[in-house]
């Protein structure tokens, strides 16, 4: 009797412990990126409000143009942006981004991609909607207007979307977002993951317009190259 009281004791000391260890978790911390800051002319960035809120600022990510490739390090979650970047009306912009070692920063997959639609950047009024892929298979589609809405849940799989081999291995994804005629599209590795109609996305609490600045998104912790970021019209 007296053995089990004991063993219904530790049992329960055991979940105890279990749940306050559980409890202590969560979302793996913003990383401090060592000589962070936007090292490209012209391009801008501004990181996720919750993090602004935390004291983090764009120089705790670090972007840096080498050639015609960007290199980001985040981090916060992060948006970058060239004011000149703009497009109107029909347009496809894409962009190569590759994790040479996947989940190096991280405990778990995080995403990446193409902005397009952005208005008011960098202001609390900003809009843009973004297409991102994770090194696992799966993808997602977010926008912000100027809170964030969801276009397709968390994130989901498809086929479409290359998996990295396993952890510290590479991964490469070309990533499109094209507005054409009434539909919005993501595209990725050349397959169309996701359209959605235009109406439903320019209104209010969403965007402000399709027309707009383009650029790219990273999701914190996180380590990839951009290549081949372009606009190409019908």
């Amino acid at each position: 009797m007296h053995l089990m009281s004991r063993t219904i004791r530790f049992a329960s000391l055991a979940l105890l412990l279990t749940g306050m260890a559980y409890a202590q978790e969560g979302p793996d911390a913003n990383r401090l990126v060592a000589g962070g800051g936007i090292k490209a002319q012209g391009w801008a960035g501004k990181i996720d409000a919750a993090s602004e809120k935390a004291g983090q600022t764009v120089n705790d990510a670090k972007f840096v143009q080498d050639g015609a490739a960007y290199n980001v390090t985040t981090g916060p979650a992060i948006t970058y942006w060239n004011p000149a970047n703009t497009a109107k009306g029909d347009y496809t912009v894409s962009a190569t981004f590759t994790e040479p070692k996947f989940m190096n920063l991280n405990p778990h997959p995080h995403p990446y991609g193409i902005v397009i639609a952005g208005n008011d950047l960098g202001t609390a009024q900003q809009s843009y909607l973004y297409c991102a892929a994770y090194g696992n298979g799966n993808f997602i589609v977010r926008g912000f207007g100027p809170d964030a809405f969801q276009q397709n849940g968390r994130g989901e799989a498809n086929a479409a979307v290359h998996k990295a081999p396993g952890v510290g291995q590479p991964v490469t994804q070309d990533i499109a977002m094209s507005v054409k005629g009434d539909k919005v599209s993501c595209m990725i590795n050349g397959t169309t993951v996701a359209s959605y109609d235009k109406p439903a996305l320019v209104t209010t609490g969403k965007l402000k317009s399709t027309d707009g600045v383009y650029g790219i998104r990273f999701a914190h912790n996180t380590d990839a190259i951009v290549t081949n970021l372009k606009l190409t019209k019908p």
